[in-house]
């Protein structure tokens, strides 16, 4: 059996300029600059997220339909499938490609789930932000409360502008998980000669699994 795709939780910082630029132009912003229409963006998206993970009085079932829902309105996920294919996005066929949509969305959820439970917090603050050019912006919160001993830090990487801001990465102690995946997805596909078949067989079983601590 092919090894457990890798979910790393502690590492130097993935989100470098290079790194950056896999997702969007890789020129930054002015020092200082904040965005606060993107920061009350994620205060209340992420805050329902949040929320939505810290209520006791919802069953699992009724919890994960909430999440999801709230991931809809808070994430570009249909942006955030084709990038963590990588190379093979181009090379993906629409047969794969209708089975690995669903696929990933549960396994992103699952992986998404465990990290911010992880944290029993009840209340997330944004601390700021850096526009990193005109549309792509880097908001900072802390979630705080719960069984929390000290503030957590949350990055949250939103692109567009307006009331059209959408969620394409989250960091988390360092990493931040699309850059994460599509490294993982990748190797994983590379070491299948190819076969992204394989890469949708392993999610499907990773996303029964609890994400290690």
């Amino acid at each position: 059996m092919m090894p457990q795709l890798k979910r790393r939780t502690l590492c130097a910082t993935v989100f470098a300029a290079a790194a950056l630029s896999v997702i969007g132009g890789a020129a930054q912003g002015a020092p200082g600059v904040r965005d606060p229409g993107a920061e009350q963006f994620v205060q209340i998206g992420a805050q329902r997220v949040i929320t939505v993970l810290a209520d006791n009085r919802m069953s699992e079932s009724q919890k994960a339909a909430v999440f999801h829902r709230a991931i809809d309105d808070l994430a570009d996920v249909p942006r955030i499938t084709n990038f963590v294919l990588g190379k093979y996005a181009r090379t993906i066929t629409p047969a794969q490609r209708a089975q690995f949509a669903p696929t990933f969305r549960t396994y992103a959820e699952s992986v998404y789930r465990n990290r911010i439970s992880d944290y029993h917090g009840e209340t997330l603050r944004v601390t700021g932000s850096t526009v990193r050019k005109p549309g792509d912006v880097i908001v900072a919160t802390q979630v705080t409360g719960g069984q929390l001993s000290q503030p957590v830090v949350i990055s949250w990487r939103v692109l567009g502008a307006g009331g059209a801001w959408k969620v394409v990465d989250v960091q988390f102690k360092g990493v931040w998980l699309a850059i994460t995946q599509q490294q993982d997805f990748v190797s994983t596909i590379d070491n299948a000669h190819g076969d992204i078949d394989v890469l949708i067989a392993q999610l499907r079983r990773d996303a029964q699994q609890p994400a290690p601590r």
